[in-house]
């Protein structure tokens, strides 16, 4: 999945990173504004989890996403 791809898309796939990540505040989502870095950032913060969670976390997202024809 190219992340350009939710990037340009972000208002559509913010429905589904709510889902997946219930803490995420509508402030954090504005502040990420579809930027992967600062997605995995919020969620690090947001769940005390580290780094590579939180990429295993967004990589796991990418792909039953769109493997659901999501994004």
């Amino acid at each position: 999945m190219n992340w350009d791809r939710i990037e340009g898309n972000w208002k559509q796939a913010v429905g589904t990173v709510r889902q997946k990540w219930a803490k995420l505040t509508d402030d954090d989502l504005e502040l990420v504004r579809g930027k992967r870095e600062a997605l995995s950032g919020r969620i690090q913060e947001r769940y005390g989890i580290g780094k590579d969670d939180a990429e295993k976390q967004i990589d796991s997202w990418l792909a039953d996403d769109e493997a659901a024809g999501r994004i």
